[in-house]
């Protein structure tokens, strides 16, 4: 089953998506919003469920699902929390700057929580005052879970994963180092967060999820030209149960709770970068210093993922970088 939040609203309207990603259906007399739905998702799930048959079957009202017309998956999520589990991510932005990689990373997972109280949708523009903050991409997988309690295991945590999709994490480069500098964390830094149009059930995406992870390749372009297509399912050192533990170790998580993978990173230099920050600290290693800038306003970001017979799954991002004006 796939699902999707249409602009509508502050938490915007519920919606059935076929699929195929053609059609979609209204799903407000199962549930007004998404959050409603995970709320109450024993009794919520199998009547979207049925929802979603008579979609795919042609059986119910639809309306051509369109990408544009999508909110954030949760407009305003109860919590966003965002992990760094490809340490070879972290391996290369360390060893640009001659860095060791502390033995315990490798033990438990960086992780942050992230401003949810205004997310955006799939096609909404980035919209920053200044091109000079290092403004960047990050091409994650999510999952949003129902209420998970304090101490999960992470074989526990398997079954508090509702839905699954894909994000864009932007990053302010320029302003992270003076942040993370104060010994306190990101606020600056992360700007709001863009989601893909669908979310679907992990039990929808047959070989795609292995039960732990996304197993696709994640295709990212800027201005149309590829940046790279690492596979979300390699090199992921910590797999989302266990970053649902991590994030449980020592309180409860709510229904609602949006968690990220981080940036997708494969040790095959081959498949190229989810993050603008990584070619860049491939450049310094190989080069002595970066050559690719990060983006600029009017520059345009695209992510997707698509399945083996080359369908989106989750729809993608679309999403171009304006100046902001304040008042608009």
């Amino acid at each position: 089953m796939k699902l999707a939040t249409l602009k509508g609203g502050r938490d915007g309207r519920l919606a059935v998506v076929s699929d195929d990603l053609a059609r979609a259906a209204d799903a407000g007399e199962v549930a007004a919003t998404m959050q409603a739905a995970i709320d109450d998702w024993a009794a919520a799930a199998p009547a979207l469920e049925s929802l979603a048959a008579a979609v795919n079957a042609g059986e119910a009202e639809t309306f051509p699902f369109d990408p544009s017309a999508c909110a954030a998956i949760l407009p305003r999520a109860y919590q966003w929390v965002d992990g760094s589990a490809y340490l070879s991510h972290v391996e290369l932005v360390r060893k640009a700057r001659g860095a060791e990689m502390p033995k315990n990373l490798y033990e438990d997972p960086l992780m942050y929580q992230g401003a949810s109280d205004s997310m955006i949708g799939p096609t909404d523009d980035i919209a920053l005052a200044d091109e000079g903050w290092g403004i960047d991409m990050e091409a994650e997988v999510f999952a949003i879970l129902d209420d998970v309690p304090m101490g999960v295991t992470p074989d526990a945590a398997r079954s508090h994963i509702k839905l699954v999709g894909i994000l864009n994490d932007v990053s302010l480069r320029n302003l992270i180092p003076a942040e993370l500098g104060k010994g306190f964390g990101f606020l600056q830094g992360k700007p709001t967060t863009a989601f893909s149009p669908a979310v679907a059930t992990p039990d929808s995406l047959g070989p795609a999820w292995d039960g732990t992870r996304m197993t696709l390749d994640m295709e990212v372009s800027l201005n149309g030209a590829p940046l790279g297509h690492p596979n979300a399912g390699t090199d992921l050192y910590f797999d989302i149960p266990t970053l649902i533990a991590h994030a449980a170790k020592s309180r409860r998580l709510a229904a609602g709770t949006i968690l990220g993978t981080g940036t997708i990173s494969n040790h095959d230099r081959g498949r190229g970068s989810a993050c603008l920050a990584e070619v860049r600290v491939i450049e310094t290693i190989e080069h002595g210093a970066p050559k690719t800038p990060f983006m600029r306003f009017g520059d345009r970001v695209r992510i997707e993922m698509r399945d083996a017979e080359g369908n989106s799954v989750f729809g993608a991002i679309d999403q171009r970088v304006v100046a902001y004006h304040q008042g608009s």
